[in-house]
């Protein structure tokens, strides 16, 4: 399902955030906007009923959520598609989102088991969490520790940093995303030439990753939702090593099925490279940055910008940001700046 309708509704979020100050059209925006209201009610409701366990929230780790977002952000701009839109532009046969695909799987394992693996576990070393002596910055052992003590400590999130019923959160951030959603053009009777609406993309993806929270907690053990880094580097594995598969890796080989059916019934696959060869391996290397970004940050657009922010955590907001910020900062230097010198 989740690769049938990214394909259909085109839904990355590199295209999302680029086309706000490149183009000035929101769109794609809106259809993200559109998912993440969905998920949030949808996945808190999940939570309160206790259709799940408790959601998975992260720790904040403020070097490592801020620096690894921003280089995400550039990442997904320079190989042209976030982690969700690089596997599903592979499923429909655009042979170099498979060359981002593959920089990707390395910039994820270089980081996390390679060369800059001790850099990763110094930006990852220390976290803010919630305890009951208050908010308090916690290195990996400490936190360790407070687990093995069943001592009490929460992580971040909007919630529980403001004191308040989340809720109530839930509420504001409603009427704030419904009035920017409503924003622009809306019409019912507005069908593409082909694929799906944005609002209806949104509507789709939304449900979608709500089904993720409940299946990956009955199906994997755990609720951890949809999200690409984690679950890239468990297929890889699974390939190579011969790993025991998880869930999230037969949700990414089912991500590629769909999109390769989508793309089929609508006769748009088709293998699709490119001749020049400076493409490729820009391609590659914007693979290697998102890889990098991921795993220093956590996690990707989807893990932190729809399944993470679906929690409230401040962790994935923070995150989510940085990765907006690091996309505007790639779009200004590759495309708007030589466009106003031209």
């Amino acid at each position: 399902m989740l690769g049938w309708v990214l394909q259909r509704g085109r839904v990355c979020m590199n295209s999302a955030f680029r086309d706000i100050i490149f183009v000035s059209d929101t769109v794609i925006f809106r259809a993200y906007l559109t998912a993440l209201l969905i998920t949030i009610i949808g996945a808190n409701f999940l939570e309160d009923f206790g259709i799940v366990k408790t959601l998975y929230r992260q720790g904040f780790m403020p070097m490592a959520n801020i620096f690894g977002g921003y280089v995400f952000g550039l990442g997904m701009v320079v190989a042209g598609g976030c982690a969700s839109g690089i596997w599903y532009k592979a499923g429909e046969g655009m042979v170099p989102s498979g060359v981002s695909v593959i920089g990707f799987i390395a910039g994820l394992l270089i980081t996390t088991e390679g060369l800059l693996v001790r850099f990763y576990q110094v930006l990852s070393n220390y976290q803010l969490w919630l305890t009951n002596e208050g908010i308090r910055l916690l290195s990996t052992k400490e936190v360790e520790h407070y687990w093995a003590a069943q001592i009490d400590i929460y992580p971040l999130t909007l919630y529980n940093l403001l004191g308040i019923n989340k809720w109530i959160v839930i509420a504001v951030l409603s009427v704030v995303f419904i009035l920017f959603i409503l924003r622009g053009e809306f019409s019912l009777k507005a069908k593409p030439r082909v694929g799906y609406v944005w609002y209806v993309s949104g509507l789709l993806l939304g449900l979608i990753a709500i089904a993720a929270w409940w299946a990956s907690d009955h199906f994997g053990g755990k609720p951890r939702g949809l999200s690409f880094s984690g679950p890239t580097i468990e297929l890889f594995r699974w390939i190579t090593q011969g790993d025991e598969p998880t869930w999230s890796v037969f949700m990414i080989i089912g991500l590629l099925l769909g999109s390769f059916g989508s793309a089929r019934t609508l006769r748009e696959f088709k293998l699709k490279t490119s001749s020049n060869a400076r493409e490729i391996v820009k391609v590659f290397f914007g693979g290697i940055l998102m890889g990098f970004g991921a795993a220093v940050g956590g996690g990707c657009n989807v893990g932190h910008g729809l399944t993470g922010a679906s929690t409230l955590a401040v962790s994935s907001i923070v995150t989510t940001i940085f990765i907006l910020l690091g996309n505007w900062t790639m779009v200004y230097f590759m495309f708007i700046r030589p466009m106003r010198d031209e």
